[in-house]
């Protein structure tokens, strides 16, 4: 009997999930895929709406308008379904949206995804066989914006539903006393909204120095604060960087880890997403699901007691759509038993060595899921495993390429244009 799988999340990871299932008819029934809102794209979708939809459920998206990849078309694209040779490198949101579309489109997913149709409750179902064997399934159900509600068993459940919708708000004393204006970049739409007004931005990272940019060039006195060590390159006129936010004074000023004090008419909260999966029982998944952190899971990605519920994409600081497409087809050489499993004891202990070994070399316990340097072994070793093509190494070069003009030029290294030569070999144009 062919295995049925549920897939949450039409975004760019959930149509690879059913992209790949949809290429394996002989083993895979047709997937099912349940969207929450009502087109393909899940964070590339930009809303100008904030909050909550008029149906009560949060806005997902964190898009902002004028966002443009940081990553370079070359690098970003699923490695079977190259972006318009046309397009520059680095592409508006709205491009990259119109990718998906057509992905969904050429590999006839559309017909599978159920939109407007939000999971509420994800349940494994174990079995008794004879013999003493034990098989889980999976019970999942479903509700419709209209209010209609389903429960289904599959035999797998692919968790697509990204992680940049929960606003990860760092607990700042005295944030109480501020008297102006308070929000997390997941709500920041447009610059114009805060012209010529005073702001602090928390955190360096893509997004924190991407809406520092655009205020600045909207006349703001922009305060650039973080806990890292000071930008090795130079900022734009009106932005100053500082250390970090320690707390809010009763005065409503703002004050910083060097004893500084400043005033400030807006905060932006640029600290990144917290892991949720308000479907998923972490206790009964033996998972602990923290803001930062989701632990044990086998190849970042299947919990040990659970190895037919697959995470996709939940590491960090990654090439999402080549890690995504790896990660599907060692899921599905999983399911299909080309890649035999260790027992849970041993899948577990391998988890608690590598997050060891991570700590002993001073990483912090809220970055485990980074793994930036590390990603092109970690694709290498899934394609080894599962019987795939590895990614080619120019991903990995211009990738190492880009991020290294990134540090020199973080305003300007987007006008760069390249060109795939080789499987080895990129150019400039």
């Amino acid at each position: 009997m062919m295995m049925r799988v549920a897939v949450i999340g039409a975004g760019a990871a959930g149509l690879c999930a059913a992209r790949h299932i949809l290429a394996r008819p002989k083993v895979f029934a047709r997937p099912v895929v349940f969207e929450l809102i009502d087109r393909v794209g899940g964070t590339w979708c930009y809303e100008e709406e904030v909050g909550v939809y008029d149906s009560g459920r949060p806005v997902h998206s964190s898009m902002y308008r004028d966002l443009r990849t940081n990553l370079p078309k070359e690098v970003m694209m699923f490695p079977d379904f190259p972006f318009d040779p046309e397009l520059s490198s680095f592409m508006s949101h709205q491009e990259v949206q119109k990718y998906l579309e057509k992905y969904c489109q050429s590999h006839s997913i559309g017909p599978h995804i159920r939109f407007n149709t939000a999971v509420e409750k994800v349940q494994p179902v174990t079995d008794l066989q004879e013999g003493g064997a034990t098989v889980t399934s999976w019970r999942v159900t479903s509700s419709h914006v209209s209010g209609l509600q389903k429960t289904e068993t599959f035999d797998a459940v692919f968790v697509c539903a990204g992680h940049y919708s929960d606003p990860h708000i760092p607990d700042i004393p005295g944030i109480q006393h501020f008297k102006g204006t308070v929000l997390h970049s997941h709500s920041y739409k447009f610059p114009e909204a805060f012209a010529g007004q005073s702001i602090v931005v928390l955190g360096a990272k893509a997004s924190g120095l991407d809406i520092s940019m655009e205020l600045a060039k909207v006349g703001c006195q922009v305060t650039l604060s973080h806990r890292g060590p000071r930008l090795t390159f130079p900022l734009p006129p009106g932005i100053n960087e500082s250390s970090t936010m320690v707390s809010i004074q009763e005065d409503g000023s703002v004050l910083f880890q060097d004893g500084s004090v400043g005033v400030a008419d807006v905060l932006i909260f640029c600290t990144g997403y917290n892991f949720k999966y308000p479907f998923l029982d972490s206790a009964e998944l033996g998972v602990d699901i923290q803001q930062h952190v989701m632990s044990p899971l086998y190849r970042y990605m299947m919990p040990p007691a659970f190895p037919s519920l697959f995470f996709i994409g939940v590491c960090k600081l990654i090439c999402p759509f080549p890690n995504f497409n790896c990660q599907v087809q060692f899921a599905l050489a999983v399911l299909d038993g080309t890649v035999p499993l260790p027992s849970r004891v041993q899948m577990e202990k391998e988890v608690r060595q590598e997050e060891q070994e991570k700590l002993d070399q001073g990483v912090e316990h809220r970055h485990l899921m980074v793994i930036q340097r590390h990603q092109w072994d970690y694709c290498q070793m899934l394609a080894r495993a599962a019987g795939f093509p590895p990614l080619p190494p120019v991903v990995r070069s211009l990738y190492e390429e880009v991020w290294r003009q990134r540090r020199i030029d973080p305003d300007g290294y987007r006008q760069h244009n390249y060109r795939l030569v080789s499987a080895t070999q990129w150019e400039m144009i």
